[in-house]
Protein backbone atom coordinates (compact mmCIF):
# COMPACT_ATOMS: atom_id res chain seq x y z
CA UNK A 1 0.00 0.00 0.00
CA UNK A 2 1.08 3.51 -0.70
CA UNK A 3 0.64 6.10 1.79
CA UNK A 4 -2.35 7.26 0.80
CA UNK A 5 -3.43 3.70 1.34
CA UNK A 6 -4.21 2.97 -2.09
CA UNK A 7 -2.93 -0.19 -4.05
CA UNK A 8 -0.50 0.94 -6.92
CA UNK A 9 -1.26 -1.09 -9.57
CA UNK A 10 0.89 -3.98 -11.04
CA UNK A 11 1.95 -3.83 -14.78
CA UNK A 12 1.88 -7.16 -16.93
CA UNK A 13 5.32 -5.98 -18.57
CA UNK A 14 7.35 -2.06 -18.32
CA UNK A 15 6.40 0.88 -20.28
CA UNK A 16 9.99 1.35 -22.21
CA UNK A 17 8.21 3.20 -24.93
CA UNK A 18 7.01 6.61 -22.78
CA UNK A 19 8.39 9.59 -24.25
CA UNK A 20 10.52 12.03 -22.48
CA UNK A 21 8.69 15.01 -21.25
CA UNK A 22 9.84 18.59 -21.89
CA UNK A 23 10.58 20.01 -18.64
CA UNK A 24 13.37 22.61 -19.50
CA UNK A 25 11.22 26.05 -19.10
CA UNK A 26 9.98 24.89 -15.74
CA UNK A 27 13.25 23.24 -14.16
CA UNK A 28 14.85 26.87 -15.45
CA UNK A 29 11.94 28.47 -13.93
CA UNK A 30 12.92 27.12 -10.44
CA UNK A 31 16.37 27.51 -10.40
CA UNK A 32 16.05 31.32 -11.25
CA UNK A 33 13.75 31.66 -8.04
CA UNK A 34 15.34 29.14 -5.58
CA UNK A 35 17.71 31.64 -4.75
CA UNK A 36 16.54 33.29 -1.86
CA UNK A 37 17.49 37.12 -2.62
CA UNK A 38 15.27 36.25 -6.15
CA UNK A 39 12.83 34.91 -4.05
CA UNK A 40 13.01 37.36 -1.67
CA UNK A 41 12.49 40.36 -4.50
CA UNK A 42 9.33 38.40 -6.09
CA UNK A 43 7.83 38.27 -2.57
CA UNK A 44 8.75 42.00 -2.47
CA UNK A 45 7.16 43.55 -5.76
CA UNK A 46 4.30 42.16 -4.63
CA UNK A 47 3.12 44.56 -2.67
CA UNK A 48 3.83 47.34 -5.56
CA UNK A 49 7.25 49.00 -6.56
CA UNK A 50 10.39 49.89 -5.00
CA UNK A 51 13.86 50.74 -5.12
CA UNK A 52 16.88 49.15 -5.10
CA UNK A 53 17.72 50.64 -1.96
CA UNK A 54 14.56 49.57 -0.39
CA UNK A 55 14.68 45.99 -1.34
CA UNK A 56 18.48 45.51 -0.10
CA UNK A 57 18.25 47.57 2.91
CA UNK A 58 14.69 44.66 3.41
CA UNK A 59 16.83 41.44 2.29
CA UNK A 60 20.24 42.54 4.30
CA UNK A 61 21.74 42.51 1.10
CA UNK A 62 24.17 45.07 -0.81
CA UNK A 63 22.80 47.52 -3.44
CA UNK A 64 24.94 45.93 -5.81
CA UNK A 65 23.79 42.52 -5.02
CA UNK A 66 20.30 43.15 -5.83
CA UNK A 67 20.79 44.97 -8.85
CA UNK A 68 22.64 41.39 -10.24
CA UNK A 69 19.90 39.29 -9.19
CA UNK A 70 16.99 42.28 -10.61
CA UNK A 71 19.16 41.55 -14.03
CA UNK A 72 18.71 37.90 -13.87
CA UNK A 73 14.76 38.80 -13.56
CA UNK A 74 14.22 41.37 -16.14
CA UNK A 75 15.89 38.88 -18.05
CA UNK A 76 13.61 36.37 -17.81
CA UNK A 77 10.66 38.59 -18.24
CA UNK A 78 9.42 38.62 -14.37
CA UNK A 79 10.09 42.13 -13.75
CA UNK A 80 10.42 45.51 -15.24
CA UNK A 81 12.01 48.98 -14.23
CA UNK A 82 10.78 52.33 -14.96
CA UNK A 83 12.91 55.60 -14.08
CA UNK A 84 10.84 57.85 -11.35
CA UNK A 85 9.15 60.23 -13.06
CA UNK A 86 10.69 63.67 -10.68
CA UNK A 87 14.15 62.75 -11.00
CA UNK A 88 15.25 60.07 -13.24
CA UNK A 89 18.32 58.87 -11.12
CA UNK A 90 16.04 56.46 -9.01
CA UNK A 91 14.33 53.13 -11.07
CA UNK A 92 11.86 51.48 -8.98
CA UNK A 93 11.45 47.49 -9.84
CA UNK A 94 7.85 45.70 -10.51
CA UNK A 95 6.75 42.33 -11.30
CA UNK A 96 5.11 41.68 -14.48
CA UNK A 97 2.32 40.13 -13.46
CA UNK A 98 1.42 37.95 -16.38
CA UNK A 99 4.55 37.08 -16.51
CA UNK A 100 4.64 35.96 -13.44
CA UNK A 101 1.04 33.73 -13.91
CA UNK A 102 2.88 32.16 -16.58
CA UNK A 103 5.67 30.97 -14.61
CA UNK A 104 3.09 29.92 -12.22
CA UNK A 105 1.36 28.09 -14.44
CA UNK A 106 4.59 26.13 -15.66
CA UNK A 107 5.54 25.01 -12.28
CA UNK A 108 1.65 24.19 -11.54
CA UNK A 109 2.40 21.84 -14.91
CA UNK A 110 5.33 20.36 -13.54
CA UNK A 111 3.93 19.77 -10.14
CA UNK A 112 -0.03 18.05 -10.53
Amino acid sequence: MSARGSVLPILPTPRLDLPAPDVTAPVGLAALIADPTRAGILAMLRSGPHCVCEMAAALGERQNNVSMHLARLRDAGLVRASRHDADARWVYYERDEEACAAAATALDGLLR
